[in-house]
């Protein structure tokens, strides 16, 4: 079974960059659709950012211009690189993959959640 395993997250100062990474365990995959959702405590889970395989970015208007979401189809990864954070963008950010596993079923997937705490 295909599993999505995230890393990047922790702890920064505000002004200051983390790169999130979301990488398959296992077999080859194909992806149609990568994503990056958070949710903070208190909060709904909200989505920050998507990509196509095509190449298609949509961002949520808080992040625009401070994150980037970008696919490795060679490493069956995505990304989300973050600059500039602010206090707010403290949550739990999941990673999300519409796609299959060769021969298999398209399906969506979810990362287990990584934390991105950002305070002095």
């Amino acid at each position: 079974q295909v599993q999505f395993v995230e890393s990047g997250g922790g702890l920064v100062q505000p002004g200051g960059s983390l790169t999130l990474s979301c990488a398959a365990s296992g077999s080859i995959f194909t992806i149609y659709r990568v994503g990056w959702f958070r949710q903070a405590p208190g909060k709904q889970r909200e989505v920050v950012a998507d990509c196509t395989n095509n190449g298609k970015t949509n961002y949520a208007d808080s992040v625009k211009g401070r994150f980037t979401i970008f696919i490795d189809n060679a490493k069956n990864a995505h990304y989300l690189q973050m600059k500039n954070l602010k206090p707010e963008d403290t949550a739990v950010y999941y990673c999300y993959v519409k796609g299959h596993p060769v021969g298999g079923r398209v399906s969506d997937y979810w990362g287990q959640g990584t934390q991105v705490t950002v305070s002095s």
